[in-house]
């Protein structure tokens, strides 16, 4: 009960702005008169759902069975607690409040409309991934393919003429979790992991912004995973900027995750074997003189059972000490630790090209990746013995410099700004700006092609 107050007190405000969609409204309204916005087919509707949908899932977060108590990272609106008391942009962040997270910028965007019928895309705060919980986890498991059913009943039934007028072409949400726990197929019997949400046709015309998309559905768009950054004023992001452009890096390359102590050959079995093998006294031969300002070859930062996920201090030091970051797949082709790399100013290495290259074309555009990432073909790895120090090795320096300039010009482009940010900050556009263009974009393309078939 103690979580549960203490939950209640601390998003006290939260639930008024969410409850009442009028001083939404106006905070909207107010930051677009401050900053002169050109709103043209940029309006957002803001679709009011009733609280099962969203903040009765909240009041249960201790609750959830088989699953881990969220209740301490709902504070500062999502953000989580901050690593320290006098930290204004660290925070131990949970992934799961994406969702979250996005409602709360939602209600300071600065295009909203009250009418439905002016609104160029409707943003339906439901958290998807949240209550997902009680079927991947929870007694409902055995009825993952009725996820989101109620849902889409309530939206066809509650004034059905928003939902009618573009037969939900123009709706869109925000999905914390990849796109693989929510595919499972809705004839598959037993059910296996996952729920059936993206599977339902009712919600084939909706936009679903989500952390990790599958590569072939057209509805899904890719957007940064939520890291521990969020500053609140652009001092504040050109200070931590300066500092990631000014460390020393003092170790070559660094994996910070889990897996791999298994015998069964894979991509992070063989990164640890060869971390573990390298010594720091004998790279000297394959242009490793190149090297010599490095103290450390390879660092390992173990991240296994999900003791760094609320702990940025445990890999972000890090980080921001390595060249390059190594990031392999791991259940799923993406990682949050990319973005905790580009972050910290450390170049990606990526090792299928089905991860970030095919997931963010938005935030990360495919073209830049050769100007920011290095790539490197698992199987050449696992299978045929390459060795993932010989391949940086060869990189010049003078490349190595551009490649990390590079990352820290995307620093900005990845980071969720914390909420009530300086009208500084809000002129450059952070993850949750490029998330909306890229929905706008996206449901006006679908749009369009809808009509065009028609």
């Amino acid at each position: 009960m103690a979580c549960k107050s203490h939950f209640s007190l601390s998003l006290f405000l939260f639930f008024i702005s969410i409850v009442n969609p009028t001083i939404s409204l106006e905070q909207g309204q107010q930051q677009n008169e401050e900053t002169q916005i050109d709103c043209t087919n940029r309006w957002i509707h803001i679709r009011r759902l009733p609280p099962r949908f969203n903040l009765d899932l909240l009041s249960n977060c201790s609750s959830y069975p088989l699953f881990d108590n969220f209740c301490p990272y709902l504070t500062n609106h999502g953000l989580g607690p901050k690593t320290h008391n006098r930290s204004q942009s660290w925070y131990r962040s949970d992934p799961l409040m994406l969702e979250v997270i996005f409602h709360r910028r939602m209600l300071e965007y600065p295009c909203l409309t009250p009418d439905p019928n002016l609104a160029d895309a409707v943003y339906l705060p439901y958290y998807a991934a949240i209550d997902a919980i009680r079927y991947l986890y929870g007694p409902d498991v055995n009825n993952s393919m009725e996820h989101g059913l109620e849902l889409y009943q309530f939206l066809r039934r509650n004034d059905p003429g928003i939902w009618r007028r573009k037969d939900g072409f123009d709706h869109f949400l925000v999905m914390a979790r990849p796109a693989w726990d929510f595919s499972q197929s809705v004839d598959i019997d037993p059910p296996i992991w996952g729920t059936s949400f993206l599977e339902l046709p009712e919600f084939y015309n909706v936009t679903a912004l989500i952390v990790e998309g599958r590569f072939w559905p057209w509805q899904e768009l890719g957007v940064p995973y939520l890291t521990s950054f969020h500053p609140p004023t652009l001092t504040l992001l050109d200070s931590w900027i300066k500092r990631v452009r000014n460390s020393k890096r003092t170790t070559l390359l660094l994996f910070a995750g889990g897996g791999g102590v298994g015998a069964t050959p894979n991509i992070r079995r063989s990164i640890r074997t060869e971390c573990e093998n390298v010594s720091d006294n004998n790279f000297q031969g394959n242009q490793g003189y190149k090297y010599l300002s490095y103290n450390k070859v390879c660092d390992l930062v173990d991240c296994s059972n999900g003791i760094c996920e609320h702990d940025p201090i445990r890999y972000m030091r890090p980080i921001v000490q390595a060249t390059f970051c190594l990031q392999p797949p791991g259940d799923t082709p993406t990682r949050r630790s990319t973005f905790d790399a580009i972050i910290g100013g450390c170049i990606p290495v990526f090792f299928e090209e089905q991860t970030a290259k095919l997931q963010y074309r938005w935030h990360l555009p495919e073209e830049m990746y050769g100007e920011f990432s290095v790539f490197i073909p698992k199987e050449e790895v696992v299978f045929k013995g390459l060795k993932i120090l010989n391949v940086l090795m060869k990189i010049p320096r003078a490349q190595v410099r551009k490649m990390k300039e590079k990352v820290i010009e995307l620093i900005p482009r990845v980071v969720y700004r914390k909420h009530g940010s300086s009208s500084s900050l809000r002129a450059q556009k952070d993850a949750f700006d490029i998330a909306i263009e890229g929905a706008l974009e996206k449901i006006n393309s679908r749009l369009t092609r809808r009509d065009f078939d028609q």
